[in-house]
């Protein structure tokens, strides 16, 4: 072992021990979120090491009057950290922050049309990542995951996919990928199931995922990635191939633990 991985164990122990999880705690967690309890022992225990280093690397703020206890960090850290389970923490490394309001936010926006007139209008938000963070999120969707997810909504895993796809500087539904040729066929597969998608949103069918996925590819990738984790079997029934994409990219299988 070199001195370098020497180093890094030191101080993921160190930040393991500053941010340990009472078992108490942690079980009440799994409880809240049966996605997260169905997941394999050697799997629950390196999601808890997971969610020390993150706590340990990660900044919360509340909002709004909102205070944020610990209950409330770790629910977030477990939920943020499933996606990334297999692939490593540091796909996260590139902000600090995070935002906790109470419930939903209103946000002022504003476009421009092709004829130049100026829109403004109100957005409500649950979730935000932007690159460099901070990330907002809104406890009231955070706390029932375990319920939202037989609709496969997730926000925590929504916005952080988002900083996933956001690991190369742009949010297009193309995460970092190790090469050219996994970039081509990565493209290849999610814009077709992307345009099957809308087509059937389109035609008003009903889709396991979410319809707002049909505003962009970047929100496809990120309301996709939501269901695989929580509604694992429906899109693999649904969508097979955009599943043994995000199967493959996550290196997980949820549909093949009742998902």
């Amino acid at each position: 072992m070199s001195l370098l991985q020497r180093l890094r164990r030191h101080r993921e122990r160190r930040a393991i021990e500053r941010r340990a999880i009472p078992d108490a705690l942690w079980q009440l967690t799994l409880a809240r979120y049966p996605f997260l309890a169905r997941l394999p022992c050697d799997d629950r225990i390196e999601l808890r090491r997971l969610c020390s280093l993150f706590l340990d690397s990660k900044e919360f703020s509340g909002a709004g009057g909102l205070q944020v206890t610990d209950d409330m960090a770790l629910a977030v850290a477990a939920q943020a950290c499933l996606p990334v389970l297999r692939i490593g923490l540091d796909w996260y490394d590139g902000f600090v922050g995070i935002v906790m309001h109470p419930d939903e936010v209103w946000v002022p926006r504003e476009f421009t049309d092709d004829d130049g007139i100026v829109h403004n209008y109100d957005e409500t938000l649950t979730g935000e990542a932007v690159e460099g963070g901070p990330l907002m999120l809104a406890w009231a969707d955070v706390r029932d995951a375990g319920e939202s997810a037989e609709f496969a909504y997730n926000v925590v895993i929504h916005e952080f996919a988002h900083v996933i796809d956001m690991r190369d500087g742009e949010a297009d539904g193309v995460p970092p990928l190790p090469d050219a040729a996994s970039r081509a066929r990565w493209i290849a597969t999610i814009e077709g199931e992307y345009q099957r998608f809308c087509d059937w949103v389109d035609d008003d069918i009903d889709t396991v995922l979410d319809p707002y996925g049909a505003d962009a590819l970047e929100e496809f990738f990120a309301v996709g990635s939501e269901a695989f984790f929580v509604s694992a079997a429906a899109l693999k029934a649904e969508q097979p191939a955009l599943y043994a994409l995000f199967a493959g990219f996550y290196q997980q299988d949820p549909a093949g633990l009742g998902a």
